[in-house]
């Protein structure tokens, strides 16, 4: 265009027309030059960061999350009434697959009814009592949970695998009056019967008859119920501050924790899977347990947030996992790192990618294993997170990039202020300046989460524990007064703003996807009759997710170590994932300056013999303590034997 003016023969007249379009030229050129910057600019700011596009998605379900909890908030809205939208809006869609039986959300409703209405009549409960749930996976939590929130009561989910004194606490700390058991669960209830029963408390199991005293069934009486719908009123004065569950998390009391989750925590967490990326037309897998919060608030409570399907399996199997993906369509799954390294694991097969799976949603998969999944069973979308069922903060990678647990996101860190802080991993406590104030760490270095508390961000504790929950708040944080929820986990930041899970703090250790108390574990060894001091901590193996379960014993004078007998006695008290896999028979037990077991150094050790001079002993299951062998270290660092 400019050339033309430039070559404008001299005879020209350069007159008012010529100048308009002189004008006209160089606007065109302009619009010219916008239009290409316009262009080039998605480009440039894509190589200057990949992740804009995602970056984006994530700004507008951002927004929308926003909206959606600010109005429920202003008018409560309830996940059940989510459910109750979602009958109404498509009855015959299925909601619950299970085994060779299905149930569309319309069965669901009407058979969450009769629970309710059985609850009503046999067990007197009213709005706002609370009520134990000792169920596994099966249709029958999902009713339960269903009926109770109608009734406008607060579901307590109890871990199937506890016994006695860890049974009858978590019954009692969230004040229960009823208890309702599953019908393979009738022997660990017995056990704590003579408790209950002095308690006053009301035992019901799902079975059609029982003959023990003290214990009513509750099957029967459901089939005699009608499943007409029940009263909005039954519930009128549940809001969004009410507890909705109570889902149980060790540390380092000895017991395990009841996180208190009111409505609106449970909302967040039915979000996740919008977040992930998941649609109505999906069919979701669980077969993680319904009474932790991954597959309770992600998977079940997402599920309904989406108005999805929900294949339900009773545990995680390895070697059915790929053939129920297949026979279920199942389009999203959930999982715990340990769920994608047994997947791993298993024998190789030309069908290995056959299958409808496009997106994984979970916490805890390492970095080789992510790798190895994606190559093994084909272009998987994996959506790692990170959260615990107390806090009030929580990351979810959607850049995807492998080994995070997340990404910070501008109009997160508005809504929720967090930070990682210096933490001095000797002294167990957070390091202040001169000021008596955190520092903070810079991107790279390795820090404690902590998330401020606030009206958006709240902490609910836990129920009947306020020294726990105080424990968990950090004060003067950053400024006089403010007040920070205490993550108990160090990660890192890197410089594209993903964060990475880096270790766990305190008395606490995962393995097989369940947190595991040292104290509680510690409480136990020294109920045994030649132990003197027990010191219990977790131990990395190569291959393998988390910590296994290590202990140090300092045996009573002129008392030899009965290796039948501590199997025996862990075996009865203990699950399985809490049963220290190591033992390890000290003189003494090495203490800080202020009395505190040393565990790190410990850890660190490990359970190679040639390294420990001290006696080392492996559990052998069904077996009981064997002595630690070289060749026995050899298969398990190997992968030879299976822990």
């Amino acid at each position: 265009m400019i050339q033309q003016v430039l070559e404008a023969p001299e005879s020209r007249s350069f007159g008012s027309s010529s100048r308009s379009d002189i004008f006209l030229l160089i606007k065109e050129m302009l619009a010219y030059i916008l239009c290409t910057a316009l262009a080039v600019l998605p480009i440039l700011i894509y190589f200057r960061n990949p992740y804009f596009l995602k970056d984006l998605y994530c700004t507008f379900i951002s927004i929308y999350v926003g909206i959606r909890l600010s109005r429920i908030e202003k008018k409560f809205y309830s996940i059940l009434d989510r459910f109750l939208d979602k009958v109404a809006e498509h009855p015959h869609k299925k909601f619950i697959v299970y085994e060779e039986s299905s149930y569309t959300y319309s069965q669901a409703d009407r058979e969450s009814n009769k629970v309710a209405r059985a609850l009503l009549t046999h067990a007197h409960l009213k709005q706002g009592d609370t009520v134990a749930l000792f169920l596994g996976n099966e249709p029958w939590f999902v009713w339960m949970w269903l009926a109770l929130s109608k009734l406008g009561c607060t579901a307590s989910f109890l871990n199937v695998n506890i016994r006695s004194k860890s049974l009858l606490h978590c019954f009692s700390c969230c004040e229960a009056k009823v208890l309702i058991a599953g019908a393979d669960l009738q022997g660990a209830i017995e056990e704590v019967l003579p408790t209950l029963k002095q308690q006053g408390i009301l035992v019901f199991i799902l079975r059609e008859h029982c003959h023990v005293d003290c214990i009513e069934s509750l099957s029967d009486k459901i089939q005699m119920e009608s499943d007409e719908p029940l009263s909005r009123q039954l519930r009128a004065s549940i809001n969004i501050k009410s507890p909705a569950v109570y889902i149980y998390t060790s540390g380092t009391t000895g017991l395990p924790k009841a996180a208190v989750l009111k409505h609106k925590r449970v909302w967040r967490g039915s979000f996740l899977l919008t977040f992930a990326g998941v649609r109505s037309d999906d069919v979701i897998y669980i077969n993680l347990p319904l009474y932790h919060s991954a597959a309770f608030l992600i998977g079940l409570c997402g599920t309904i947030e989406r108005g999805t399907t929900v294949v339900l399996r009773s545990k995680f199997s390895a070697s059915n996992f790929w053939n129920d993906c297949r026979k279920y369509n199942v389009t999203v799954i959930q999982y715990i790192g340990e769920v994608m390294r047994y997947l791993c694991n298993t024998p190789k097969r030309d069908n290995d990618k056959d299958h409808k799976v496009r997106l994984a949603v979970g916490n805890g998969i390492r970095e080789d294993t992510w790798v190895e999944f994606l190559e093994r069973f084909g272009n998987i979308c994996i959506r790692e997170c990170y959260g615990a069922t107390e806090g009030n903060v929580g990351f979810i990678n959607y850049g995807g990039k492998v080994g995070a647990v997340g990404r910070e996101h501008f109009l997160y860190k508005m809504a929720c202020k967090y930070a990682l802080i210096r933490f001095d991993t000797e002294k167990e406590e957070p390091v202040r300046d001169s000021r008596g104030f955190c520092v903070e760490v810079p991107r790279g270095e390795t820090g404690l989460l902590v998330a401020k508390i606030g009206k958006r961000t709240p902490f609910s504790g836990y129920a009947k524990d306020k020294q726990q929950t105080d424990k968990k708040k950090l004060r003067d944080v950053f400024e006089k007064g403010d007040m920070y929820f205490n993550s108990g986990d160090l990660l890192k930041i890197d410089d594209e703003g993903f964060l990475f899970f880096q270790d766990r703090i305190g008395d606490t250790f995962r393995w097989k996807g369940e947190n595991v108390a040292t104290t509680e574990v510690a409480d136990h060894l020294l109920a045994v009759d030649f132990v003197e001091e027990a010191n219990v901590y977790g131990v990395k193996v190569p291959g393998h997710e988390g910590r296994i379960g290590m202990a140090a014993l300092k045996l009573k004078e002129n008392m030899d170590f009965d290796g039948k007998a501590l199997y025996q006695h862990v075996k009865n008290y203990l699950p399985s994932y809490a049963r220290p896999r190591f033992v390890r028979i000290q003189d003494a037990l090495v203490v800080t300056s202020t009395f505190k077991q040393m565990k790190v150094k410990l850890a660190e050790e490990g359970f190679n013999p040639a390294l420990i001079k001290d006696p080392l002993f492996y559990l052998e299951d069904n077996k009981g303590y064997i002595p630690m062998t070289q060749e026995l270290f050899n298969c398990i660092a190997e992968g030879r034997l299976r822990l």
